[in-house]
């Protein structure tokens, strides 16, 4: 395993991490989460992702039930969670969004399921319209100041609006976010090369980034249309479609169809050769991969030697596989 710093923090990730989103709690049980995190933990894994809003707070009963099943070293692995949809269906106003009581509360709930005394990291899940930003820095502050989160950050927020964040912590000396989680992969690039471009040097941003896969369009899952056993057939996660296979004119079925092609040509399966694609930017900290059977998490975990073994050669053939 590679280990790569929180941004400019002194905070040392692996360089794959392992999340919960789908699996835990909806495909994966307790039995399942148990095996899964025991072989990313051999194999170096020390930060695993969660949020609230996981199975509406399943999957971080799940996760904090295995993880204390395996009796892994608290001061040897890393774990998060993420605040503002709310961990039940049908929220009421107070039980969602990034005010102060609920940023509290849903700290506190996330500490209860994962077992834990503490927050390694903290992510405010998506911008909040209806709370300022000064309440949920100083929320956040407060938070970090009582020892119950080590490191707050933001996922899938504007730059403008961490920017102003960090203004915001400079003019009141408090803690500013260490990090941002935003999608990142082959076909889903802006965000995290452009517009976040100026946030790493001037306030140490780190970033983990999700969704290497593309919600498995990466894999030639859906090569040849949605099946059952995918994702996208779920019904909780229809939703998804669109955003996955995008629109016709972005042709993403057609270029994952190449994209794979040329994994095969390459020696390599898809998965690992998209993870390993991610890793090569060196502001990505870490990358969170997904899987709801070992299988599936050795074969990612295959990414660190396809990230070593290829060469620019082939990462240019990689890039014109899946350009537009």
């Amino acid at each position: 395993m590679q280990y790569r710093r929180l941004g400019s923090s002194g905070l040392q990730l692996s360089a794959l991490s392992f999340g919960a989103w789908v699996t835990f709690g909806n495909q994966v049980g307790r039995d399942t989460a148990r095996e899964l995190i025991a072989a990313a933990w051999d194999h170096g894994v020390n930060f695993f992702d969660n949020a609230e809003t996981y199975a509406n707070g399943e999957a971080e009963r799940v996760m904090g039930d295995a993880i204390a099943d395996l009796r892994l070293p608290r001061d040897g692995y890393c774990v998060s969670s993420k605040v503002f949809f709310g961990s039940t269906r049908d929220p009421r106003p107070t039980q969602r969004g990034l005010s102060r009581k609920h940023v509290v509360d849903a700290c506190h709930d996330a500490l209860k399921r994962l077992r834990v005394d503490y927050l390694d990291l903290y992510f405010c899940h998506r911008p909040d319209p209806d709370t300022p930003i000064e309440e949920t820095v100083r929320a956040m502050d407060a938070l970090v100041q009582q020892g119950k989160v080590l490191y707050w950050g933001t996922s899938e927020w504007p730059a403008e609006k961490i920017r102003e964040a960090h203004k915001i912590a400079r003019l009141r000396n408090l803690q500013a976010p260490t990090m941002e989680q935003p999608q990142y992969h082959l076909m889903h690039r802006e965000r995290v090369e452009s517009e976040y471009a100026p946030l790493y040097a001037e306030f140490g941003m780190g970033t983990t980034t999700w969704s290497p896969l593309a919600s498995g369009l990466l894999t030639g899952k859906y090569n040849n249309g949605v099946h059952q056993e995918g994702r996208l057939a779920q019904q909780d996660y229809a939703w998804l479609q669109s955003s996955v296979l995008g629109e016709p004119k972005e042709r993403r079925v057609e270029r994952a169809r190449k994209f794979t092609t040329l994994a095969r040509e390459l020696g390599v399966g898809p998965a690992p050769l998209a993870i390993a694609w991610c890793l090569r930017n060196p502001h990505v900290s870490t990358v969170m991969m997904g899987a709801s059977r070992s299988e599936q998490l050795l074969q990612n975990l295959e990414a660190l030697d396809v990230f070593e073994r290829l060469g620019e050669a082939e990462w240019q053939r990689v890039e014109a596989s899946v350009a537009m």
